[in-house]
């Protein structure tokens, strides 16, 4: 451990005589070994007072550090001894006092005269206690790191440390020993000022701990020993030594405390692989630290002649290769205590080289890949994507929101879940890696948040498990999601999925939930049931709709097939844009024409800021508005079209630069100034104490107020089409709903006309509270149960069978928002088509809480695969055959979770029905227009015509019927075979695997795996699958109103006011009508138009959808959106199928066939709630078109009109029975109003013994249950 002092022997004899004797006693092989010992010399000059004879001095650092170790060892052994002694002299003392007090009782009492005395005795070493255990306590609170300066302390100590040994490695360079001036040497000068600190912190610890033995046995304390004390010696004796400090690398063990006390280190995994990592490296370089110091130094038994020059890192690398067991050999070991050394620390080596680094390996190969944080990067926005994170909710998300149809999307996506991706899911990040990226944790964890950077997060979306077996739970999962997003940052947009209306209630006892601010929960149930729902009153709208709020390319096909007219429709989407201001106050639907026939675009809706002072900051979306409604400044228009950049016409478009041109492509941005369109003032009524500026007549005195006179008529721009299309009649319409005195109304957001307050019953509850929905006082379910006997006679048309399968442990499907958009309160009473329930009692008693309040409903115990239930409801005759599931969610085989409602669909298609009874003839092909009778031959509109409801409502939408307008013939089947099979029953069913779609029609080519809007069943409108919905997520973030426009036109009306109501109550409440709720009945619902007689019945043969399209609207304020057309109508020759298929939004040009219907807006009809006695004057003129016929073939005129004369006879007759028991029926329907009007339904003649039957049962049965609607109640 020593060095010669080479260098010294010039000045004496000694020197070379100590030399030659060294050279002459080794051997030729030992030259080398000499040359390197008289490099490891210890250097001497005359400035150094070090010891000029080279004596070594190892032994006196060594001796510093034993004797402080051994000294302090004793010193503590000899205190705990002298303590442990004097504990039991002072145990047995007390002993033996406690033997004297019991065997002499007469002291006791003079210990009790004296019990101050060991008080005070006690008092002097009780504080002499607490001054020392005070001290402690002060060091303690010194090196913990539960306080700041505590882990200040034991930072810079491990830091400090950390210096040491760099020093180390420094000198490591150096030989062993050698003199030193400590005052011109900086390395010791740092290493002296480390020290010092050293030994105060070792100070501090020891006043601190607890037991000074295992205190003074501790690692650290062994490394202070050993390397503080040499220090000193050093700066004592002018000479440095290399000595023990490699043991400072032992410090390195606390690393991962240290960084726990710095809340770097918060997870398990990382704090054990810090440990690991720590310990095997700090014994590494302690190993080799000792490797090379006896290596350098030599045996000392050996006169330290064996010794090796070896650097430090050497050492390094022959530790490394021997825990490796390689052992390459060309650095080795020569020393007995190097090779000593070696044997025993391979073993330990081994072991540990065994067992930390496959577990090293293991902790880092099982970290987080995806662990890291978002980098936010400046002028993108970027959402958070949680919840269901899986291979096909991520696909269909990012092909939906990244669609190129799109203008550019600036926005990163970033998903967040707790489960890392498997293989397909991390090609799909791989693929978009340009905007998506992946982080792997919890939205729970706040910490998570943190590091996907939510608070800077332009919104979160979280996506529902549509699949799970209980959709409660999955509710409740999303709502935690809500609650800890929002408790992170409050003012994040959310929007969620979720799978049960009756859970979106629980989002409104979050406080920072805020619809208002942009947060929305798009509700799978409720949007699913409303499609289907509308579907009920216009078959394909389900289609039409799913399509429109999708983003589907366009796919081109050169074959004149059906799919080629569908897929150009598929094509279309919806998007928003502001109206440029060359559109202010112009009507609604003046702009709608301009924009279809000029700018080749849809405009359905708008989002209209109200006038009134007390909704002046509410904007509200309204759909095909009337006349009444003008054009604001920064109007924003809801338009249909191929993709964003057509849309931009709408905004670019200016009068004075683009009114003569033709092509809607050369329509851009132009330099033209736009002026702003300057609005009249506030009308306010007398009572207000206000005037009117530039009204000249006062108004009355209503107590409400509303727009002024430019509101009330049309603007006087002129109009932007040509002088044919500009309106006359001072620009009202020509059209019934629009007649002087009804033009004159006031805000159509406020209140209805002063006709309808004057005749509304105050004492009637005919509606919820909100006016939005027809209501009637709660039934028992038992008034309304249907035994199938009694449905049998009953006679049911013209109604809504509703077959679900469920029992008393499935999870509820929320009928409710499946009955509602059918209750609409924009329907007259009369329009309301009845509804049939048919399906187990247990399930339906769960669900009846919830209807109990709807008209019309009834329920047949049973199940929808026995034939004999769905003939008692009459499904021949039914409008609508809904199929709907709700054990879909509890099978694991996908394949198999629709298998009930397949079963139940090919059940009914393949029943065959006879014609005894005869065919009812309520509905009609489509609806004729409000006031247009259809056997007037010409078009104009007939004011004074009341029409009937079976003939004027959108809610009678055709079977698959054909009527045939005298002088055309039509492919028709027989009278005799109408929906004598199954197959010509119209019906919807609900789907929750796609690829099942492929079962429903057994004549379909579709391939599996085809997608789902690409198959015969979804195009046709027979087929609905929930995964439609998903698309929603990304239009809903893009445009917030997206989903309130949907929401408004498949759930008949839903507000949040009234989602907060049913949050209450879980129940509709009735209310009076008054002006305010009527008010909310004017508005518009989705119909179909019939081509094949009627008004427009010369377009249809050959005509163009866009003269179609300007007529209805012109006409009837009708906005047309789309065809239902026969799937085979292309074809030349005569086709038996009567599957029709959508095609959305049409080209002007398009050509139509006399089959054709078509999905238009129709405005609310004041007209039809008439008196009984008007229109029982009516039937006569009306009946006719009422008629219902199923043929398909070719019916000629004189065979119509002999059918008719047969009708008319029948009808004559049915009014004159059903006038006479009017009274006596009443009583059966409690639900309905007093003055109800009667619906004239006719049936075909039917044979004497069975109209006897019916009518003696109908006389003599008091039992029918009051839900259910015979034909002569409305």
């Amino acid at each position: 451990m020593l060095a010669e002092a080479d260098g010294t022997a010039p000045h004496g004899s000694d020197g070379s005589m100590r030399t030659s004797n060294i050279n002459s006693n080794i051997n030729p092989d030992s030259s080398i070994l000499i040359s390197k010992m008289e490099d490891v010399v210890i250097p001497f000059s005359s400035e150094v007072p070090c010891d000029n004879n080279g004596q070594r001095m190892w032994w006196a650092f060594l001796a510093s550090s034993m004797v402080t170790f051994f000294g302090g060892l004793f010193i503590i052994l000899i205190w705990r001894t002298l303590k442990y002694l004097w504990t039991v002299c002072c145990h047995c003392n007390i002993k033996s006092k406690e033997a004297q007090k019991v065997s002499n009782p007469a002291n006791n009492q003079a210990a009790d005269k004296g019990p101050k005395g060991p008080d005070e005795k006690e008092e002097a070493p009780a504080s002499e206690v607490g001054w020392m255990t005070s001290v402690k306590d002060w060091a303690g609170v010194m090196i913990s790191a539960q306080t700041l300066t505590g882990r200040v302390l034991v930072v810079l100590v491990f830091a400090l440390s950390i210096g040491a040994l760099g020093i180390y490695f420094i000198d490591s360079s150096d030989p062993i020993e050698s003199c030193q001036n400590f005052y011109k040497d900086f390395t010791l000068q740092i290493d002296m000022a480390f020290n010092v600190f050293f030994l105060l912190y070792f100070g501090l610890r020891f006043i601190a701990a607890n037991d000074k033995l295992w205190f003074w046995l501790e690692v650290n304390s062994v490394v202070d020993f050993f390397t503080v004390p040499p220090v000193f010696v050093s700066v004592y004796l002018n000479r440095s030594w290399l000595g023990l400090r490699f043991l400072r690398a032992l410090r390195l063990i606390q690393f991962s405390e240290i960084l726990q006390f710095l809340n770097i280190l918060k997870t398990s995994n990382s704090i054990k692989l810090v440990n690991l990592c720590s310990i095997f490296i700090s014994t590494w370089l302690t190993a080799a630290g000792f490797i090379h110091l006896v290596e350098n130094s030599g045996d000392p038994w050996e006169n330290f002649e064996n010794s090796q020059s070896l650097s430090y890192w050497e050492c390094v690398y022959l530790l490394m290769v021997t825990m490796s067991t390689v052992g390459y050999g060309d650095v080795y070991a020569k020393t007995t205590l190097g090779r000593l050394f070696m044997v025993f620390f391979i073993l330990g080596g081994l072991a540990m080289f065994a067992s930390y680094v496959p577990e090293i390996i293991e902790l880092i190969g099982n970290r987080k890949k995806y662990g890291g944080s978002y980098s936010a990067v400046n002028g993108r926005k970027h959402i958070v994507v949680c919840g269901h994170i899986t291979l096909e909710s991520v696909s269909n998300f990012l092909k939906d929101f990244l669609h190129k149809d799109r203008d550019d999307v600036n926005v990163e996506i970033v998903f967040l879940h707790n489960i890392s991706p498997n293989l397909e899911l991390e090609a799909l990040f791989k693929r978009h890696f340009t905007q998506v990226e992946f982080y792997q944790g919890s939205v729970l964890n706040p910490h998570d948040l943190a590091r996907v950077k939510i608070e800077s997060a332009d919104a979160c979306l979280i996506l529902a498990n549509k699949y799970c077996a209980d959709p409660d739970a999955e509710d409740a999962s999303n709502i935690m999601r809500v609650i800890s997003i929002k408790n992170y940052h409050p003012k994040i947009r959310i929007i969620t999925q979720m799978l049960q209306y009756h859970n979106k209630a629980h989002l409104l006892n979050i406080p920072s939930w805020n619809w208002k601010e942009g947060d929305d929960a798009i509700c799978l149930a409720e949007l699913k049931a409303g499609f289907i729902a509308q579907s009920c009153l216009a078959q394909g709208l389900s289609t039409m709709l799913a399509n429109l709020f999708s983003m589907r390319s366009f796919i081109e096909i050169e074959e004149d097939t059906w799919q080629k007219y569908y897929l150009e429709g598929v094509a279309n989407e919806m998007y928003t844009e502001y109206l440029s201001s060359a559109f202010v106050g112009l009507s609604f639907p003046t702009v709608c024409e301009l924009c279809y026939v000029k700018l080749k675009l849809l405009l359905i809706a708008i989002e209209y800021k109200s006038e009134q002072r007390e909704s002046r900051s509410r904007k509200r979306i309204l759909i095909n508005p009337g006349n009444h409604v003008k054009m604001q400044e920064g109007t924003l228009g809801f338009f249909i079209a191929s993709d964003a950049k057509e849309v931009k016409r709408a905004f670019f478009y200016c009068k004075a630069c683009h009114d003569d041109i033709s092509d809607p492509k050369r329509i851009k941005k132009c330099g033209c100034k736009r002026p702003k369109y300057k609005y009249n003032g506030y009308v306010r009524s007398p009572a207000d104490g206000a005037t009117t500026p530039g009204n000249s007549g006062s108004q009355k005195e209503t107590g409400v107020r509303f727009k002024a006179d430019c509101n009330l008529v049309e603007d006087e721009h002129p109009s932007t089409l040509s002088p044919k299309k500009k309106q006359r009649n001072g620009g009202m319409r020509n059209s019934p709903n629009c007649s002087p005195k009804m033009m004159s109304r006031h805000d159509p957001l406020l209140i209805p006309g002063n006709e309808q307050i004057e005749n509304m019953d105050m004492n009637v509850k005919r509606y919820d509270s909100t006016g939005m929905f027809h209501w009637c006082p709660s039934k028992e379910i038992e008034k309304v149960i249907l035994t199938r006997s009694e449905a049998s006679m009953t006679v049911l048309s013209g109604h809504v069978v509703v077959c679900i399968f469920g029992d008393g442990t499935s999870a509820l499907v929320g009928l409710r928002n499946l009955v509602m958009p059918l209750r609409a309160s924009n329907f007259h009473y009369h329009e309301l088509k009845p509804i049939v329930f048919v399906g187990s009692l247990d399930y339906l008693r769960r669900e009846w809480e919830t209807l109990h309040n709807f008209p019309k409903v009834s329920i047949l115990p049973g199940t929808p695969l026995s034939r004999a239930d769905l003939r008692a409801v009459n499904i021949n005759l039914c409008d609508m055959c809904v199929i709907l599931s709700a054990n879909q969610n509890n099978i694991e085989d996908a394949s198999l979770q629709d298998k009930e409602c397949i079963l139940a669909s090919l059940n009914i298609k393949s029943m065959q029905f006879d014609d005894s009874i005869g065919v009812l003839q309520a509905n009609s092909q489509g609806f004729t227009p409000p006031g247009m009778d259809r056997s007037s031959p010409d078009s104009s509109p007939v004011h004074s015509f009341v029409r009937q409801a079976s003939v004027t409502t959108g809610s009678n939408i055709p079977i698959i019927t054909e009527l045939a307008k005298p002088g055309k013939l039509l492919p028709l089947v027989s009278l005799s075979q109408e929906k004598k099979s199954g197959t010509n029953i119209q019906m919807i069913t609900e789907l929750v695997n796609d690829s099942n779609v492929q079962f429903l029609d057994q004549d379909d080519d579709d391939d599996p795996d085809t997608e789902l809007y690409l198959t015969q069943p979804f195009a046709c409108g027979t087929a609905f699958a929930v995964s439609v919905l998903d698309s929603l997520m990304s239009a809903t973030y893009f445009n917030d109103n997206i989903l309130t426009l949907i929401r408004t036109l498949v759930t008949g009306g839903a507000t949040p006011e009234l989602e907060a109501l049913l949050a209450e109550e879980n129940a509709l409440r009735g209310g009076y009508s008054t002006p305010q709720t009527l008010a909310n009945r004017d508005r518009c619902r989705v119909a179909q138009l019939a081509l094949y007689d009627g008004p427009f019945a010369d377009l249809g043969d050959g005509g163009c959808y866009g003269d179609l399209f300007c007529k209805a609207l012109k006409t009837y304020n009708m906005l047309c959106f789309g065809i239902y057309r026969l799937r085979d109508a292309h074809l030349s020759a005569p086709s038996q199928c009567t599957k029709r298929y959508v095609i959305t939004n049409p080209p002007y040009e398009f050509e139509l066939v006399p089959t054709d219907l078509i999905f238009c807006l129709m405005q609310f009809d004041h007209n039809a709630g008439q008196s009984r006695t008007s229109l029982s004057h009516s039937s006569h003129s009306s009946h006719s078109s009422s008629k219902k016929s199923s043929s398909v073939h070719s019916i000629p005129p004189t065979s119509r009109q002999n059918r008719s004369s047969k009708t008319r006879e029948a009808r004559d007759k049915q009014n004159a029975t059903r006038m006479n028991r009017m009274g006596q029926e009443k009583k059966w329907f409690t639900d309905e109003p007093d003055n109800a009007y009667p619906r004239n339904i006719q049936i075909k003649p039917m044979s004497t013994h069975m109209a006897n039957q019916v009518n003696q049962y109908k006389s003599t049965s008091s039992l029918i249950p009051p839900i259910r609607e015979v034909e002569d109640e409305c």
